[in-house]
């Protein structure tokens, strides 16, 4: 069985905000619902989604350009992450998104969601890592991190 919701905010693997998706119901009614992440599908709200849609459209040809400065932003940046180390450059716990936007920020970068953050596995040691911005559906940035021992 599946359940017809709209997204309210974005979701990873599913959309944006307004779009109208398909899932199963136990995804819906346990996860989506509960978080705020969607509500349910009635003719009410599709039609607000319509005006969403169309706001949400004018703004995207804005936000391009600003999520391609953005990821210019980033690209130029190295960010310096310290973390408490064993020996052998091995972490204790792994370096979490909230860590790389927090270190991003104090490095001078731009204020980002953690959410947009895609990590590929977990920072688990020292040493230079590269990481993930998804700053807009279409543009994507790569983000130098440096790992050091604390």
């Amino acid at each position: 069985m599946t359940m017809r919701l709209i997204l309210t905010q974005e979701v990873g693997g599913l959309g944006s905000p307004g779009d109208v998706i398909e899932v199963k119901n136990g995804y819906g009614r346990n996860y989506l619902l509960p978080q705020g992440f969607a509500m349910k599908a009635t003719r009410g709200a599709e039609k607000q989604i319509e005006t969403l849609q169309r706001t949400r459209a004018a703004r995207e040809v804005r936000t391009l350009e600003e999520a391609k400065s953005v990821a210019g932003q980033l690209g130029a940046l190295t960010v310096t992450l310290t973390a408490r180390a064993g020996d052998g450059g091995r972490l204790f716990g792994s370096v979490t998104t909230t860590d790389i936007v927090d270190a991003v920020s104090a490095a001078g970068g731009p204020e980002l969601d953690r959410r947009r953050v895609e990590l590929h596995g977990s920072i688990k040691s020292t040493g230079k890592h590269t990481v993930t911005v998804r700053i807009h559906p279409e543009v994507a940035a790569e983000v130098s991190l440096d790992v050091v021992a604390s």
